[in-house]
């Protein structure tokens, strides 16, 4: 069991500096996590998770295999409906330009209620991004087993501290196809709605600046008061209201 938790370490490390860091770096770094463990013991795990740092001579060909279709599987295929809230959330990161450098934020969108189950914003786009802001989707939701969240094949949702995060929750990944921005239709349609609704023409001056007003969108305007044709123009609060009155129909439910 320890040795299955420190593989997961390992691969979040490894990960994170995209294949540069050896067994002698990535011990380092748990070491500066108070994580102290023998670096042969790193290189012996990273030998069974084929895992070798670029410029290895013997085994630099095994870390830039691609990974199949069926380990990033696509459980959506542009099918965008679910007749219950929490079943499929789907997730993205766009970023913020401002006078004084980019803001980044990660949103998790509930696909029956359109309503923004979880966000994080930060002026870098690290794992942690993502990681926030599905924890607080997850918090504030408390979703049962089963849940499908569906992504792009970005490096933070690909990362071993996502898919574990992930997994841990019960939750099943789905990943959208390389390339396509249409597998992850509702999420482009959201940014390009707080794009043109708030971003456009707002000029901010710095990244907490657009932090407060992109908080008072979601938080103040967006969830309780914006409404959605798809909802039959209701609010994302007044459509998990009714859902709430009155349960779907099961027979109807894709998830």
């Amino acid at each position: 069991m320890e040795n299955e938790i420190l593989k997961e370490e390992i691969r979040s490390i490894f990960e994170e500096h995209k294949g540069r860091y050896g067994s002698k770096r990535i011990a380092k770094v748990l070491h500066s996590k108070g994580v102290i463990v023998n670096r042969k013991r790193i290189s012996r795990l990273m030998r069974r998770m084929n895992l070798f740092a670029k410029g290895t001579r013997l085994h630099y060909r095994s870390y830039r295999r691609k990974p199949t279709e069926s380990d990033r599987p696509n459980l959506l295929n542009q099918i965008f409906q679910s007749s219950g809230k929490n079943r499929i959330w789907v997730g993205d990161i766009t970023y913020i330009p401002t006078q004084r450098g980019f803001l980044y934020l990660a949103v998790f969108l509930d696909i029956c209620t359109r309503k923004v189950a979880g966000w994080s914003m930060d002026r870098r786009m690290k794992n942690q991004l993502v990681l926030d802001a599905f924890r607080q989707a997850f918090g504030r939701e408390q979703p049962e087993e089963g849940l499908v969240v569906h992504t792009d094949q970005g490096p933070q949702f690909t990362s071993g501290a996502f898919r574990t995060l992930i997994s841990k929750s019960g939750a099943i990944l789905s990943n959208s196809r390389k390339g396509n921005p249409y597998d992850n239709a509702v999420m482009e349609s959201f940014y390009r709605t707080l794009k043109r609704e708030l971003i456009q023409g707002a000029n901010f001056d710095t990244p907490d600046q657009a932090q407060r007003e992109i908080f008072k969108y979601i938080e103040l305007y967006y969830n309780p008061k914006r409404i959605h044709s798809s909802l039959g123009y209701l609010t994302p609060a007044q459509y998990e209201a009714q859902l709430s009155s009155y349960p779907p129909n099961p027979v109807s439910s894709l998830y």
